[in-house]
Formats: C-alpha cells, structure tokens, sequence
C-alpha cells in the first residue's frame, strides 16, 4: 500500500488540493478496512515432517514451499500437541489442546470435538469462526481425520465438522486401487493405512491421484471466488457473493501409501538414500522405542531405503500441487489480498533412533513446518522466526491478522502469531509447547533449549526424557538421570505440570 506524505505546509497549497486529499484520505481508510478482512487459504499437508527445502539444504526438492517460504515466514520450531491425525487437526481447528477436546484419538466420527465433547457443540471451529463473521468457507478433502487410503476410496467426510463449511468436497481417488504395482516394504505389517508401501504410476495418470484432484478442486473454487459476476442475467450466483473466502485444502501425501507418478521418482534413486545413524542411549525409557523397526515393520536395510526414497517422491508430489495453488492465485490476481498458511498436522520418523512413522515424542515426530505468508508484512518475508510456538496459536493468529481478535472466543488456549510475522515481536524465552500421546497418558515438553518428555504420571522411574537441544539437537543422551542436571529435571517437572494443567484446566465437564 502507498503510503501518502501529508506536508507541514498544507495550509499554504491552493484550494483545489484540498479535495484531492480528501479522496486519498477516504481511499486510504478504505483500504485499510478492507484489509483487515483478507481471503485465507489454509493449505494442510498429511505426515510431513521438515525434510523441505525451506528447512533443510535440499536443492530442488520442494520448489513451491520455498517459494512461499521466501513470501513469508518460516517457523522453526512449531509443535503439534499431539502426533496423530486425528486429535492434532481437532486441536488447531479448534484452538485447544486435546485434553480440552477430548479428541485423543483419531475418530471417524462427523462433528469432530463438538460431538466428542458436548459441552463444546457452540464452540466454532477456526473455519466456523469465519463463517460465523460472514467469510464465505470451503472444505476440500482431509482437513479432520479422514481415513488413508480407505476414506478416500470410498468418498467419505471422515471425522469432518460440517457446521464448518459453506460447501465441503470429499476427494474420491483409487489410492491403492491405482494403475501400478503395490510393493509391500513392511513385511511384519499388511495394513496399507500404517504400513510402508509404494507404488510408482505414469506420469500421464496423476491426474487421477487424490492430491492432484483436490487441488484442480481447489482452483475451480479460487476461480469461483474471484470471476466476475455477469451484469446481465436472472441464474443464482455464487453464495455469500462479496465475501472474503477462507478455503482449506488437505493434501493427504505424503501419508502412507507412498503413491506418486514416475516423474517424482526419478531425483531419490534409492541407493543414494543415506539412512539416519541410530544412536540409542542405555537410559532411554522402553516407551520411547514402541515404534522401532523390528518391533512393528521388519524392514531390511533396502526396504528403508526404499520407504525413505518413496516418502520424498511423495513429498515431491504434494509440493508440485502446492505450487498449483500459488500459480492459480497469481492468475487470478487475488494472491495480494489472501494470507497463505502452509502446515503439517505434525511430524514424521523416518529411522531417527530407530523408530518410524508417529505417535513418539521424539523431536522429529512432534515438529511440524509452518509458514506463513500475509499480505502488507513484505518487509519481514524470507525470514525465519526461532520462537517456540503451536498449531493451537494459528486461530488466535488469524482472527488478529483479520480484525476479529475481539470477537475470537474466549476459551482458545494459543497465543497469537502476529506480531512474530510482522518482526515487531521478539522471541519469548518463557515460551514452551506442549504434546501429548498415547491417548494424551504421555507427554513432552519443549522451551527454547530444553525436551523434558515423561512416560506416565510418575517421575524418577526410569520414564523421563531430558535433551539439551542447545547441545544434542538429536536428541541422543538422555540427562534425566545425570545428577549436573537435577535442578533443570526439577524445573522441567515444573514447567510440564505447569502445561498440563493448563491443557487439563481449558474446560471444566460434569
């Protein structure tokens, strides 16, 4: 927006200026309210953890994140509160950890943590609040829990919340059924929604892939949204015709199976793949280990190999429909008034300590990548912000990034992002995230240098993890047991309590 210099010597200007400024004056309150109402497409990538290009040295893996990365703010260090479809999604739709919601498991279940938990059926979701201001709202594919790949071969909602949305389209697409070779990778696991398996399709086919559909979905709608409507004719229009929209689009790679065209393939020969080092100390809590190879796949070395290579073709995939999204708001010339967020609904292990897939607490299974990209903040696009934050802070995020703050509910247990977009904010070193597991009985903490994760409501039983991540970002030595480190056990203690009773404390239910 340009900015219009007013000069001291106003008084002295002839008459006819006066006018003038007065319409620029107008023009330039207008525009500012109209700002404060953007579009918002709300972008949700399945399993992703951050081996992308805007947080790793990877040349030419995911072109279109970094794009949008260098259009915005890439968040480092961004946790779900719980690493699992189903209640991470439920918790950042709904703006609370899930002890609040209830939701502590995935659950096919339509109305999500309003009919989980009864005492929460007024409570509007992040998309419902907008609707609830008048934003024209639009679901396509996985934004809740939908089952991969059986819910969307079937065709079904999942465990949607439809008082969320205006109009919801549910992606049909073969998944398994695709016109290619299925190879199993997980010999002690035959379930194709948990185990490793891939399958390569010709290149002519992705259009009959589910991420592909939902984002031609997508554009139809971006084009609806942003036609002209007709100055002649008696059909019905669009709904909510002048309306901002906030349109959320789930992209289900790279969950498994690991299903892309042949093109994506290509740059992850998988004997170039180098698999992590598995380093694991005598003191880490058997709990931890739950998802190690042996214990659950039983994949040989090749076979991991394979998983990893086949994981990144997917990721690729899913980047290049991204980019679908971007191109389409650029056409259209709406990409200036429409903020752009990109997330994971958490983490992934690809061998890191010898576990694979979700549901640890290991750094890599709880962080997610987040950016995002507003407009009139250019001046602090292409950085990074280091902040300790969580997904529950997106729906205060953007009700204050559309001048809704005042009216966002009051229950909502994250803390605004804006102020870390804008570069006006500087990181909070008390800050700290919050994950739970295993039906919320476990839980993780992280601040700024410490992970304090504990198995169980008892301490000092050989279930409690403490990392330096200052100086073992891997997290390898566990210093739950070294006594140089008890007053820091003892604070972490504190400070996970201090978590837990916050997310425990959220909604009081008789």
């Amino acid at each position: 927006m340009n900015r219009i210099e007013v000069r001291n010597n106003l008084e002295n200007q002839k008459n006819w200026a006066k006018p003038v400024f007065a319409f620029f004056l107008l023009l330039f309150f207008y525009q500012g309210v109209h700002a404060q109402k953007p579009n918002i497409l709300f972008i949700v990538s399945d399993d992703l953890n951050t081996r992308i290009g805007p947080y790793m040295d990877i040349d030419d893996h995911t072109p279109h994140l970094d794009r949008l990365a260098t259009e915005g703010v890439r968040f480092t260090r961004a946790f779900c509160q719980y690493p699992l479809c189903g209640p991470s999604r439920a918790s950042f739709m709904s703006g609370l950890y899930p002890e609040t919601n209830r939701v502590l498991t995935n659950n096919d279940q339509p109305g999500s943590y309003r009919k989980e938990t009864p005492a929460l059926a007024d409570h509007p979701s992040l998309a419902g609040f907008f609707r609830e201001q008048g934003y024209f709202t639009a679901r396509v594919s996985k934004i809740y829990h939908m089952g991969i790949p059986g819910g969307i071969e079937r065709g079904e909602p999942g465990g949607d919340e439809p008082d969320s949305w205006d109009y919801a389209y549910n992606v049909m697409a073969p998944e398994t059924l695709s016109p290619g070779e299925m190879e199993l990778l997980s010999p002690k696991n035959h379930h194709y929604g948990s185990n490793f398996a891939r399958m390569v399709i010709p290149d002519e086919l992705e259009g009959t892939q589910a991420d592909y559909l939902a984002a031609s979905q997508a554009i139809a709608i971006l084009e609806n949204r942003a036609g002209k409507v007709p100055e002649s004719g008696t059909n019905k229009q669009r709904i909510k015709n002048d309306a901002p929209f906030f349109l959320a689009v789930g992209f289900v790679r790279p969950h498994v199976p690991l299903i892309a065209p042949e093109n994506c393939f290509v740059p992850y020969p998988e004997n170039e793949v180098v698999l992590p080092p598995v380093k694991i100390g005598e003191n880490v809590p058997e709990q931890a280990l739950r998802r190690q190879n042996e214990k659950i796949w039983g994949m040989s070395e090749i076979q991991q190999r394979r998983t990893i290579s086949s994981y990144m073709a997917s990721v690729r995939f899913m980047d290049q429909q991204v980019g679908r999204l971007l191109d389409a708001l650029d056409r259209l010339g709406i990409r200036e008034e429409t903020i752009v967020v990109f997330l994971s609904d958490h983490g992934y292990n690809l061998g890191e300590h010898d576990c694979w897939s979700k549901t640890s607490l290991w750094e890599g299974s709880v962080r997610s990548p987040l950016i995002i990209s507003v407009p009139g903040y250019e001046n602090n696009y292409g950085t990074s912000c280091n902040a300790i934050t969580e997904l529950i802070d997106l729906y205060p995020t953007l009700t204050e990034l559309c001048g809704f703050r005042d009216k966002q509910p009051e229950i909502l247990q994250g803390e605004s992002m804006r102020g870390y977009i804008s570069g006006e904010k500087e990181e909070d070193s008390a800050a700290f995230a919050y994950t739970v597991s295993y039906r919320g009985k476990d839980g993780s903490i992280r601040t700024g240098r410490w992970r304090y994760t504990r198995w169980g409501e008892e301490t000092g039983k050989g279930n409690e993890e403490l990392y330096d991540h200052v100086n073992d970002p891997e997290e390898y030595v566990n210093l739950a047991g070294d006594s140089d480190y008890f007053n820091v056990l003892e604070e972490m203690r504190m400070k996970f309590e201090e978590a837990r009773e916050k997310a425990k404390s959220g909604l009081t239910i008789n």
